[in-house]
């Protein structure tokens, strides 16, 4: 009966599928027209705030040292607002890492590396 347990166990491990995330990430993305964008969602409380901005300082501080990284043209605070919202949603786990390339790319699709630079900078446990 164990050796039942041990091999249905083994294989439910194998279909789980234990690969790293981040191969998404780094596949070819082309934006379509049909790209949901998520308009609404959940507003930080002011220890979300916090926490959200200490990690975007962090990430600002490795854009510094990185020569490839070119900067987003976020020269409107609308521009600026929808950075902040989805960076803001990708950090809060409101949307995966695809949707935030997805939409990122649907308005800067050359900044493919800059966007992997973000999400690489988030840390998810």
């Amino acid at each position: 009966m164990k050796q039942y347990l041990m091999i249905a166990t083994c294989v439910a491990f194998g279909f789980s599928g234990c690969t790293s995330s981040m191969n998404l990430v780094s596949e070819p993305i082309e934006p379509t027209k049909t790209t949901i964008v998520q308009e609404q969602y959940e507003q930080p409380s002011a220890a979300k705030t916090e926490a959200y901005e200490n990690t975007m300082r962090k990430i600002a501080s490795g854009i510094q040292n990185d020569p490839n990284y070119q900067r987003i043209a976020l020269d409107t605070p609308e521009k600026k607002a929808w950075f902040k919202s989805m960076t803001y949603r990708l950090w809060d786990r409101q949307m995966t890492r695809q949707q935030f390339m997805t939409e990122g790319l649907a308005k800067y699709p050359t900044h493919k590396y800059e966007f992997d630079f973000i999400i690489n900078g988030f840390t998810f446990n």
